[in-house]
């Protein structure tokens, strides 16, 4: 009966050898999941009090060692947020709080 049924749709035994072998010499390696969790943006998430120019500590958060605003893909802060806190960094550098750069 199980003759019939490979008759029946073309498939023998030496095709599923080769089938098992063409698998094993393309060295099949299963996809991976994404090893990274997508990053929150930490405003929103809580309802904390917003950067403010005045605070140049709490701004250095988002910037780099050398003065530079990081991205948003960096800090994981949304668009209106990151808009935000580049504003006030913005403006604690015009007040002389924060440094243009730091070479």
């Amino acid at each position: 009966m199980d003759e019939d049924k490979n008759v029946m749709t073309g498939s023998s035994d030496v095709d599923d050898v080769q089938n098992e072998k063409v698998k094993k010499d393309r060295h099949f390696v299963p996809k991976k999941q994404n090893a990274y969790r997508k990053k929150v943006c930490r405003l929103c998430a809580r309802d904390a009090a917003l950067p403010d120019y005045k605070n140049p500590e709490a701004l250095k958060r988002w910037m780099t060692d050398r003065g530079k605003i990081l991205p948003a893909r960096i800090t994981g802060t949304c668009a209106k947020h990151q808009r935000m806190v580049a504003e006030e960094i913005k403006k604690a550098r015009n007040l002389a709080l924060l440094p243009f750069d730091r070479k």
